[in-house]
């Protein structure tokens, strides 16, 4: 009966988080141990004693006072400086600027948002289609999860309790496999549709557009040198990263004043705060999975099956792909991590940094995927592009996505060899 509670929640679009507490409480309510119920709001508020949680509201505020600065347009210029004059340049400029982004947004669907209003305009009158420029915008979303700082990466290290700096280390590796395939779909799309050739900056241009974009990079830097190094904490370098965020939207030529400021505060402590309360929903919903044995019957269901670790990470895939399909990527991570880690930890031995980079990949393909595809209404909202047109160019990169993923599965070095 908690299953039939739990699954009509989803089904009746309630909130994720309202949907694990509601299972909870149920599932204490019908296996009449309601001395439970006394130590419940102790496991709900347990689930946020984290210090890694406070990265979350830090990195959303940083991307926040990045887009408000105006360097999405000296970060596409950064990119132009090293791709603009290969054939298909304003594509290939349109990748490199979203592993740009990527290191400083950490979040997709607002990458997705940023950079489909910075770049389909651009390529449209460029000659490109108004479908390709939005999905090459979408796919390059894909990679705010994957390219360190990602919000994924600090939810999944809580959750499954593993140091987050190592968990954004482990993610590099994916995020460049992923930037490359992109290109080499870009390339092999470019050279049958025979895209227009672009343009390279004179050096004077050069120069000045990569001086300009200096300090963007402060922020990466920061965040990835500080934990590289061993000087700061995710969280620390998150603080640190956001300071310098602020200087520089507030004396940037577009000068942020302090009434933007404050809509900016809001909207990231009502957004952070969704996150941090299904973070904390789902600790009560993972003491409801420890009482049922869920794991552990899982298991024995799946080693029925297969007892090769690869095979049941691609069974993993193939179920997680639907997930995604219909859930949110952070509240499937939040659903999924306390059942399936322990299976693959426990009973095939896999690394729990290359599982957390598997899983996170997947699931934020449900993005770009229907029926919920939250993504691509962004995407087409921001481009003008129907969703259809952005469809029929977005293949090619989701199948891309789906080799990584595999290859991700067979080699675990990808993900664990700079840790």
């Amino acid at each position: 009966m908690t299953a039939i509670v739990f699954a009509l929640g989803l089904l009746m679009a309630v909130p994720v988080a309202f949907v694990l507490i509601l299972t909870a409480i149920w599932y204490v309510f019908e296996s009449g141990n309601t001395v439970l119920y006394d130590s419940f709001a102790q496991q709900l508020f347990s689930g946020l004693e984290n210090y890694g949680l406070l990265a979350i509201p830090l990195f959303m505020i940083t991307g926040e006072l990045m887009n408000e600065s105006g360097m999405t347009t000296r970060l596409v210029n950064a990119a132009r400086v090293f791709v603009g004059g290969f054939r298909g340049g304003l594509a290939y400029i349109n990748l490199l600027a979203n592993m740009f982004m990527a290191a400083i947004i950490g979040s997709a669907a607002s990458q997705i948002a940023v950079m489909s209003r910075a770049m389909v305009p651009a390529m449209e009158k460029d000659g490109y289609s108004r479908g390709f420029a939005a999905a090459t915008t979408a796919a390059g979303g894909l990679l705010a999860p994957v390219i360190p700082p990602s919000m994924l990466f600090v939810i999944y290290g809580v959750l499954a309790q593993l140091p987050i700096g190592d968990m954004f280390i482990a993610g590099i590796i994916p995020g460049l496999l992923l930037s490359l395939a992109f290109a080499m779909v870009v390339t092999i799309i470019g050279l049958v549709q025979g895209f227009p050739k672009g343009e390279w900056m004179v050096r004077s241009e050069a120069i000045s557009a990569l001086i300009s974009c200096l300090p963007a990079s402060l922020i990466p830097l920061t965040i990835i040198g500080g934990i590289l190094f061993g000087i700061a904490t995710p969280t620390e370098s998150a603080a640190v990263a956001s300071f310098v965020a602020f200087l520089m939207a507030r004396f940037s030529s577009e000068k942020l004043s302090l009434s933007r400021l404050f809509t900016l505060l809001r909207r990231t402590a009502v957004n952070s705060g969704m996150v941090i309360f299904m973070i904390a929903a789902a600790n009560v919903f993972g003491w409801v999975v420890i009482y049922e044995a869920l794991p552990q019957k899982l298991a024995s269901l799946i080693t029925t099956i297969t007892s090769d670790p690869f095979m049941f990470l691609l069974i993993v895939n193939a179920v997680l792909l639907i997930v995604g399909m219909l859930i949110d990527g952070i509240a499937a991570v939040i659903l999924v991590t306390p059942i399936l880690l322990p299976i693959a930890t426990g009973s095939y031995d896999i690394d729990p940094f290359q599982f957390g980079v598997v899983i996170c990949i997947n699931l934020v393909l449900g993005l770009l995927t229907p029926p919920v595809g939250v993504g691509l209404f962004i995407a087409s909202t921001a481009s003008g592009a129907r969703i259809g047109e952005i469809l029929a160019s977005l293949w090619p990169f989701l199948l891309a996505v789906a080799v990584i993923l595999i290859m991700l599965c067979y080699w675990p070095s990808l993900s664990t060899m700079l840790l």
